[in-house]
């Protein structure tokens, strides 16, 4: 296994393992304790359409994904907020209307991309210096922002109605953490893939809520359990010859059994002393 260090794309795959691990983290635990995976769903999905923009005009896939994503997120954080529409169809409007732009421009791009599979399903060959400087300039404003306003974060993720009346921007605070959404989703897809991105955002938080329900907390557990899949799921990947999105995501899965059935053996235990 050592001799894979010495591969230009494994070290790739290791930096960007840690920095998405990183971004993840710290958004997904926001995400998941506001109860935003289905919106946080929606943006992903949404984000095809900017891809099959970036192929048919020739932008970078990765750019023209980011601007389409924050458009989106900021779309369906608007649209959720008024009266006359519901917030799951909201979501269901652009998650539909950014996969539909993404497979009509796609078909229509000069060459079809081959390599289109990587962004649905991830493909850890595909990452590249600049995917790992965007995962690090993203992991390096998440961390100041929510080092110099976890509190008021804290407030919105639990009590919206509280925030306000601690004069909190709210609104403000809302439409900053769904960019970081979607730049932390965009950033992850060479990775994870467009169809299995969403899991990073969830599945380390869930593990870790097992163990402790301090926002602080959780946001350093997922962390690291993010990073244990990740480096899992790559070894995985290299022994199966299997797509890498899928196989971390399989690997973070079966930590999440592993704990739940170990912390559940343990209570058992505890109550029956």
């Amino acid at each position: 296994m050592l001799e894979l260090l010495n591969y230009t794309f494994f070290q790739h795959a290791l930096w960007g393992s840690l920095l998405a691990s990183i971004a993840c983290g710290i958004i997904g635990t926001y995400i998941v304790t506001r109860r935003l995976v289905f919106i946080s769903g929606g943006i992903t999905h949404a984000s095809f359409g900017g891809i099959g923009i970036g192929l048919y005009t020739g932008i970078p896939p990765i750019l023209s994904a980011a601007i389409f994503s924050v458009l989106s997120a900021f779309g369906v954080e608007w649209l959720s907020k008024r009266k006359d529409m519901r917030e799951d169809s909201a979501i269901a409007v652009f998650w539909t209307f950014g996969m539909a732009i993404g497979i009509i421009f796609s078909f229509l791009s000069p060459e079809f991309a081959p390599d289109l599979s990587a962004f649905l399903f991830g493909n850890i060959l595909t990452i590249t210096t600049t995917d790992i400087w965007m995962l690090l300039i993203i992991s390096v404003l998440l961390i100041a922002f929510f080092a110099c306003f976890l509190n008021p974060i804290i407030y919105i993720a639990f009590d919206r109605e509280y925030a306000k009346s601690q004069q909190i921007p709210v609104v403000l605070f809302e439409y900053i953490l769904m960019m970081f959404i979607a730049l932390t989703i965009v950033a992850c897809l060479r990775m994870i893939g467009i169809v299995l991105v969403i899991s990073l955002l969830t599945l380390p938080q869930m593990t870790a809520n097992l163990f402790t329900h301090s926002f602080k907390k959780i946001i350093w557990l997922s962390i690291g359990i993010g990073y244990l899949g990740c480096l899992g799921g790559l070894l995985l990947s290299y022994q199966l010859q299997v797509p890498s999105g899928a196989a971390i995501i399989f690997f973070s899965i079966l930590v999440y059994t592993l704990c739940k059935m170990g912390k559940s053996i343990y209570l058992c235990k505890r109550t029956h002393k």
